[in-house]
């Protein structure tokens, strides 16, 4: 029998962090854990929040490791760099490139000899500051990327855009977009009892994310919707300007701010299900789980435009506009696709078996190459 290849899957968090790297990576690495010739453990931080340094979740082996310094997003972990440069992996795989977890971790398989390959995750940031350096990131990280097997793209737009800064030919790319996995959910079993139509913005509340878009837009959206209702569904740092935001607009009885655990799975189908309109206006997302899952569930969505969202809204997923236009504008084209829904065909989005299944083949043709 052949030995399965040793997997190190190097991201900055894990589980019970959430966000949509968090998520893409234990969605495959349970999946490839239950593979025959691949063998994963997932190398993360979250030793100094008190996290299990070694435990096992849904079959996948979780070692963590302490970050520096504590409380900020920088990930100096240079215990998860030395676990990746000693122990006999045939494969790196580096998730998301925003913190120093990725230099650490490409460069201790470099000098162990270790082929490693970077999904980037593009994503944004609610720091102006710290979106604007992404692309100063790449060009500093443009040597151990140029040294990558594959470069992993989430959405077709990252290959010509990163190509391009990394002087690389679309052949070193290979395209693994997320997956949908949200359980169907009946429209008896998702009805609620309202008189108006719900409103959902997903994702994490940062900034970035443009749920504050949505609030400006409300009151527009109330002088013909009298009984219209907003689901800002998600957690973190920005919930308080938001719930700040909800009291100054007088909208405290027409928005509600909460969040589902990622493991009630169920229970998001059904909510998102009886959802009229998802709307997903953040300044950049690559291929955000969120607007998949809802066009899963066959929710029209509004989305901003650019990078991945306005991808979406380019295959004719989606309808899109300019997350920084003016309140009432968003509120007439809100208005408009609560009247006349464009209602997304899910029949070709991608699943989360099949981004697993591209990561496994991967994984082989990368060590195959190396050798």
């Amino acid at each position: 029998m052949t030995t399965p290849l040793r997997v190190a899957m190097a991201t900055p968090h894990y589980l019970p962090h959430v966000g949509g790297v968090e998520q893409h990576v234990a969605e495959v690495a349970r999946r490839l854990a239950a593979a025959p010739d691949v063998d994963v453990t997932v190398l993360t931080t979250g030793l100094e929040l008190g996290l299990p340094a070694d435990e096992v979740l849904d079959g996948v082996r979780i070692r963590r490791f302490a970050a520096r310094p504590r409380g900020r997003d920088w990930l100096w972990t240079p215990a998860l760099a030395r676990a990746i440069r000693t122990e006999p992996w045939d494969l790196v795989h580096v998730q998301s490139y925003h913190t120093l977890v990725a230099p650490l971790a490409m460069r201790a398989a470099a000098r162990a000899g270790i082929p490693y390959v970077l999904t980037f995750h593009g994503g944004g940031h609610s720091s102006t500051l710290r979106s604007g350096a992404r692309p100063l990131q790449r060009r500093l990280l443009k040597p151990l990327l140029r040294r990558a097997a594959r470069l992993v793209a989430v959405a077709s737009f990252e290959i010509a855009e990163y190509g391009k800064e990394l002087e690389l030919p679309a052949e070193r790319f290979v395209l693994v977009p997320n997956g949908v996995d949200l359980p169907a959910v009946d429209d008896h079993a998702a009805s609620v009892a309202a008189d108006g139509p719900l409103i959902a913005s997903v994702g994490r509340l940062e900034r970035y994310k443009g749920h504050q878009h949505l609030l400006d837009a409300l009151p527009h959206v109330l002088q013909q919707e009298p009984a219209a209702r907003v689901w800002i569904a998600g957690s973190g740092p920005y919930e308080a300007a938001l719930r700040r935001q909800v009291d100054q607009l007088g909208l405290a009885d027409r928005v509600e701010i909460s969040a589902l655990p990622i493991s009630e799975r169920q229970a998001m189908a059904r909510r998102l299900r009886a959802a009229d309109l998802v709307v997903l206006l953040s300044d950049f997302e690559t291929h955000p789980v969120a607007a998949l899952e809802a066009l899963g569930l066959r929710r029209p969505l509004l989305v901003g435009t650019g990078s991945g969202l306005g991808e979406l809204a380019d295959r004719g997923l989606a309808r899109a506009i300019d997350p920084s236009s003016p309140a009432d504008v968003l509120a007439a084209a809100i208005l408009r696709e609560l009247r006349d829904p464009l209602t997304p065909n899910a029949a070709d989005l991608p699943t989360w078996d099949a981004c697993a299944e591209g990561l496994r083949l991967l994984y082989h043709q990368a060590a195959e190459q190396s050798r």
